[in-house]
């Protein structure tokens, strides 16, 4: 019985694994947000941040590219299932853009918080 659930949460780690690649490789966006992550975390090691601020930061940026990835995923099945235009898909597919609006603009908050003092 728990050699079944490990092999399962290991085969659940390898398709997660693809999925990350997937969005590192194919989403503009995700390539984006990770460059922006990476300068970031170079920052964090420029100014010594405290390890509250590290898990702001990291926080921060595991929500933009959590978020995002289900943008992508949003959009992708959205354009599966109905691949011309459509108002309520394009209504959709706003409302996914959206929610990474929200996490962006956080995560721009909290960049702020930990950066603008260093200054």
């Amino acid at each position: 019985m728990a050699l079944n659930f490990f092999s399962g949460r290991i085969r659940a780690f390898k398709y997660a694994a693809k999925g990350a690649w997937l969005l590192l490789r194919k989403e503009p966006s995700v390539q984006a947000q990770s460059a922006i992550a990476f300068i970031l975390v170079l920052a964090g090691f420029y100014f010594n941040i405290s390890a509250i601020e590290w898990i702001a930061q990291t926080l921060a940026i595991g929500l933009v590219l959590s978020i995002e990835g289900l943008n992508s995923a949003v959009e992708e099945l959205a354009d599966f299932v109905h691949p011309d235009r459509h108002k309520r898909i394009g209504h959709l597919k706003d409302i996914a853009a959206g929610a990474v609006l929200f996490a962006a603009v956080a995560a721009v908050v909290v960049g702020c918080l930990i950066y603008i003092p260093k200054f």
